[in-house]
């Protein structure tokens, strides 16, 4: 007996505890679901992206609802992250460098409420620092029209249909002419090439 308990106490001074940080997730829009993706994914700490739709009140919207404007939903990822990691306020700068935070009308190609940008923030912590990165980047005077991107609590987020999810992965010559063809990129270079 005095073996087996020396061999517990033992065992346990030498064997690691690893504590691991819950993961918080994170809802952004900003346009077309595909292209939003991409960034998130290619962030450290960043664990999943999910595309789906937000801030509309129909239950279990589908795509061919969302994207005719339909619904009062817009197109937005569902981030999950290790805050250990890479930390909200990290993910709310690439979510500006990757949107045109002067349009609440759609992004790019895509017109209608469906695609207007948005931060979906699910604790006051994340509506705090979303509310002073949108300040800060209003100061920063990058842009030349003011920066309109609603800050809203988020509600129900619904996955989208499976042929969404990693859209870029899965169809990559499909994603590329899209997104070439959207305008994005060249934006997107011309106020953020520095």
């Amino acid at each position: 007996m005095k073996k087996l308990l020396l061999l517990f106490v033992f065992s346990s001074l030498i064997t690691p505890v690893v504590f691991s940080a819950e993961n918080s997730k994170a809802v952004f829009a900003g346009g077309c679901f595909w292209c939003m993706e991409p960034p998130f994914d290619k962030l450290e700490g960043v664990i999943s992206t999910t595309s789906g739709y937000i801030g509309g009140e129909s239950p279990d919207p589908t795509y061919k609802q969302v994207s005719s404007g339909a619904t009062s939903h817009t197109e937005a990822v569902l981030v999950e992250f290790d805050p250990q990691k890479v930390s909200y306020k990290d993910l709310l700068k690439v979510f500006w460098r990757n949107i045109d935070p002067t349009d609440n009308k759609g992004q790019f190609v895509d017109r209608g409420l469906q695609y207007r940008p948005g931060v979906f923030y699910f604790d006051d912590k994340q509506k705090k620092e979303a509310e002073e990165s949108k300040s800060h980047l209003s100061k920063e005077k990058v842009f030349n029209n003011p920066i309109v991107v609603e800050i809203t609590k988020a509600k129900t987020f619904y996955s989208a249909e499976d042929y969404h999810q990693d859209y870029y992965k899965k169809n990559p010559i499909r994603y590329k002419f899209y997104r070439f063809n959207s305008g994005r990129d060249q934006f997107l270079h011309k106020y953020w090439k520095k």
